[in-house]
Parts: structure tokens; sequence; C-alpha cells
């Protein structure tokens, strides 16, 4: 079975998978990044950001870095997989120097963002994009050949919903607005493969009514099937609209990463690793969640007395926090994405 991150590569040849005729196994050079928390390895420097806060980190590295999670996130993974450095996160990018930024790809995912505007006053992902424009097209930072063998990696994971839903109180209209969402995401994807990478992954959404903020009414022991139904129906059109893009490009340069079916295969406790039962026993329970509100994790009074709980074993919890996983979990659910990839 031929591994996501493979395909067309330098000189004709192919990276990734099992490729016989001569055909010679080539890593990308770069990964560069776009979209939310699931992807953000810092670019959030707000003390007041929850990722900037105890007990964020206390897995890798050991302090709170601007991921959302205890420890690495997917960006991370997916790094390790193809054999490239981390990408840097945008927001520090002139503290690095100019020959770090082209030694690596560039993280321009902001957590907290969509790809319209949503409630955190962050870069959207056409923004993201311009940014990555102005470093391929202004300042020749990312190069043409930088670009042609490299991986971009898109994380949609439903900020644009939460928005929605926040702002109108209800799912009344829902079905139209996921239209638009997944034809903005089409627009963004052309764009990318526009600007010269030919290898796009975006994810698909994850099961949100299995997200902790849903499931602590049920006290974490069922999902919000209802909500799960507009992730499913969001996750049809998407597989729609890659396909469409792989046909009029003649070539499969854009792929999907199943995070509903890595997710729920965990959470139902069907994955294929033997040990995920016994690794989360509970595993819509949060490692990390607040005292009065999901979104508490990190938060502390006037007085400094933490208004959160936390666990005492990260490595015991698929999710982080109301809507993160921790490092482990996205570990699980990386090892689900190649095994069906």
């Amino acid at each position: 079975m031929l591994s996501l991150f493979s395909g067309e590569g330098r000189a004709g040849g192919y990276y990734g998978g099992q490729h016989h005729h001569r055909r010679h196994r080539l890593r990308p050079t770069k990964l560069f990044v776009f979209g939310d928390s699931y992807v953000d390895t810092g670019n959030i420097l707000f003390p007041f950001s929850s990722a900037q806060k105890f007990p964020y980190g206390i897995t890798f590295p050991g302090k709170p870095s601007g991921r959302f999670s205890d420890g690495r996130v997917l960006t991370d993974f997916a790094a390790r997989q193809l054999g490239v450095k981390s990408p840097i996160p945008y927001s520090i990018r002139d503290k690095v120097g100019l020959k770090r930024l082209k030694e690596s790809g560039i993280n321009f995912a902001f957590g907290g963002t969509g790809v319209f505007d949503t409630s955190v006053p962050l870069p959207n992902m056409t923004t993201q994009i311009d940014f990555f424009q102005q470093f391929r097209l202004v300042e020749s930072v990312v190069t043409n050949g930088d670009a042609r063998h490299s991986v971009a990696l898109v994380s949609v994971s439903g900020n644009d919903y939460s928005f929605f839903l926040a702002k109108n109180g209800s799912s009344q209209g829902l079905k139209p607005f996921i239209n638009s969402v997944v034809n903005e995401i089409v627009i963004d994807l052309k764009r990318i493969r526009k600007l010269g990478v030919r290898k796009i992954v975006v994810t698909g959404l994850g099961p949100l009514g299995c997200l902790p903020e849903f499931t602590a009414p049920f006290s974490f022991n069922q999902c919000n099937e209802t909500i799960n139904s507009f992730v499913q129906f969001h996750n049809f059109l998407l597989k729609q609209a890659v396909d469409n893009l792989n046909k009029q490009t003649k070539h499969s340069n854009f792929f999907i990463l199943d995070v509903y079916d890595a997710f729920l295969s965990i959470i139902q406790g069907r994955n294929n690793n033997p040990g995920v039962g016994l690794l989360f026993k509970t595993p819509l329970k949060p490692c990390c969640f607040g005292v009065s509100s999901g979104f508490e994790c990190g938060s502390v009074d006037e007085q400094g007395n933490e208004k959160f709980f936390l666990c005492k074993d990260p490595k015991s919890a698929f999710f982080w926090d109301s809507v993160h996983p921790t490092q482990t979990g996205w570990a699980v659910a990386f090892s689900s994405f190649k095994s069906f990839l």
C-alpha cells in the first residue's frame, strides 16, 4: 500500500511506499503547515493563550511551547514521518535568522483560526497562505525547488463551525454553511498547489461530538451524534471535492487524513494497536479539565489557585483538554493514518 506521502518526486522519482522499476525512494525536503491548534507549534505568543500556560507542554518539551497539548501535536509526527526538520513557527521567523528559515519548512498555523474569520483575531487560512505567497514570490525564502519537493499539511478541525454555532445559537442553516466551508477549503488547496507545492494533505473533521466539551454533560460516556452527523456531511463533501481536484490535476496530489475514523476507532476500542484499550480506559475523559468550564485548563483565579483538574499520567488519556488530544493520543492516531493510507 502506498504511503500517504508517496508520489511524484524529484527528477521523476518517487518518495514513500514500495516502488519498483528503478524508482528510488526520495523524501520531501520541507513541510509547510496551515491551519489551527491541531498543528500549531508555537505561533500564538500571547501570555494569555492557554498553550503558553502550565500544564501545557509538561510531557514535551517540559514547559509550555505554544502547542495545544501536553506534548507533540500532528505537525511533529508528520515531520518525523517525512524525515524533515520540524517547521519553524511563522511568529518567530525574525528570531531564527534567514539561514535557518531557508533550511526548514514554515508553520503558518494559528490555534483558534478557521478558513474564515472566527472569534479569534488571528490570521485565517487565506491570510496564512498570503504569508506563504510572500515568502515564495516576494522574499524568496521559499524557492521553486523547495515548494516542488515539499509537502503542505492543512488542518481544518472545526473552529468555523464552533464560531457559527456560538454566533447563531443553533444549528439552523449549518448545512449551507458547511458547503461554503468546504468550497473555501478547495480554493485554499488550489492556491497552495498554484504556489508550487505538489503534495497537499488536508485533515478531515474528527468526531466533534466526541470532544470532551460535548461529552461532559454525559459524564464523558457518550458522544453527541447530532454533531457527528454534521461532521460526516462535511467529510462527505470534502472527499468529493478532493476526488474532483485529483481528477482535474490528473495526479493524486491531494490527500485526506481521515481523522474521524482514526479518533473514533480509538474511542470505540477498535484500533489496530491491541494495547490501546488498556492505554485509554476512559477515552472520552480528558486529562486536564476545568472545574467549572471545560475550557479552563491552564487557568488560575485571582489568588493563583488552579481552576482545573489534572490527571496523574497524560499517557493514560486520549484527550488532553476539552478539544485537543494528548501527545500519546496523537501518536496512536497517527499510526492509524499510516496504516490505512
